[in-house]
């Protein structure tokens, strides 16, 4: 403060070159962003990227879901928060709609079906997605084609690593 005080005493003219308190900025829309989390679903973990690189991905293109992208906005380097998403703001409501009876003998013979099986299925365009039996009836099998996560409200705790 001494310096700063004789600088001012000497007609010196200060011109401030950058704000060290603000970093490399906030979260914003193109900004590359790098963040290390935990998800939990109904108190279990999910996924994290614990043990790995953290998650890298450019804000503002969509390519992670909105209600995070939106709880994101603003933090800045080092910044830790946790994230709670609404089931509508990530991978939406179950829709009953995407529950499908089809006959078991469509599906590989040699396949050890219950109910919470989770099969790889691929749409058009070749597509790969996720179903799961939902339900065993007789010769027919009912296959949920809603995402696994649909209609969970997603906790995520997050750790921003670096923003570019």
């Amino acid at each position: 403060m001494r310096g700063f005080l004789a600088a001012l005493a000497l007609g010196v003219t200060l011109v401030m070159v950058a704000d060290v308190s603000a970093g490399k900025g906030a979260i914003e829309n193109g900004r590359t962003v790098s963040f290390e989390y935990t998800l939990t679903v109904d108190g279990k973990v999910v996924d994290t990227s614990e043990g790995r690189s953290p998650f890298q991905y450019t804000h503002g293109q969509g390519t992670i879901i909105p209600g995070l992208s939106k709880q994101l906005e603003g933090l800045h380097e080092g910044d830790e928060k946790t994230i709670v998403v609404a089931p509508a703001e990530a991978y939406g409501l179950v829709d009953p709609k995407a529950f499908q009876e089809i006959p078991r003998a469509r599906l590989p013979k040699d396949l050890d079906l219950h109910i919470g099986t989770q099969l790889q299925a691929s749409g058009p365009g070749g597509r790969m997605f996720v179903v799961t039996v939902s339900e065993l009836k007789g010769e027919n099998v009912i296959l949920n084609f809603n995402h696994p996560l649909a209609g969970k409200e997603l906790h995520f705790q997050i750790k921003v690593v670096s923003i570019q």
